[in-house]
């Protein structure tokens, strides 16, 4: 049964807020929460013991997106998750241009580094949420003990899939059938 002693891991551009498909989301102003997500984050605060965010955002280290905006971007998701009774414990992000680096997902430096963060966090008693297979196979990698796929951006992912446990629409979807076990 999943209790405050888990841990729920999120990407965020294609889970959170909406993704510029192709390209990247550079800036506050072009920031939009995806339907539902404040509802399921308020959920999931009460759900979760530790809520992370883990994302690549290789927009950084090809100089598209400078960190005092990323930063800025993070803390706006935060605050209007927060706004609705929602948290964001900590945001990680991998600004790494080469696949191979260490915290760039699927390889699992951002969870680690989660873990140190929060010594509380225990990976067989985590959740990982995304919307791109390096997501599902970050999972993996870490030993997160299920794996939850998003319908957001990627919609030509055949189901049952090796790295997914489970796939909804959305955010919000994942949230109702947790708070209803």
């Amino acid at each position: 049964m999943i209790d405050k002693t888990w841990t729920l891991f999120l990407d965020r551009d294609g889970v959170l807020n909406e993704d510029n498909v192709g390209g990247y989301v550079l800036s506050v102003e072009e920031l939009q929460l995806l339907d539902g997500v404040a509802e399921a984050m308020r959920k999931f605060s009460r759900i979760f013991g530790t809520i992370v965010v883990v994302t690549n955002q290789r927009s950084v280290g090809k100089g598209l997106l400078t960190l005092e905006e990323l930063h800025r971007m993070n803390a706006q998701i935060s605050k209007w998750i927060t706004e609705e009774g929602g948290r964001i414990d900590k945001f990680y992000y991998a600004p790494d241009l080469a696949d191979n680096a260490l915290n760039r997902k699927p390889n699992i430096g951002m969870a680690l580094l989660a873990q140190k963060d929060f010594p509380n966090i225990d990976f067989s008693k985590s959740i990982m949420v995304g919307n791109n297979l390096s997501d599902m196979q970050f999972a993996k990698n870490a030993g997160i003990a299920i794996s939850v796929f998003l319908t957001t951006t990627v919609h030509n992912i055949e189901f049952p899939h090796p790295l997914i446990d489970q796939n909804f629409e959305r955010l919000k979807d994942l949230a109702d059938s947790l708070e209803t076990k």
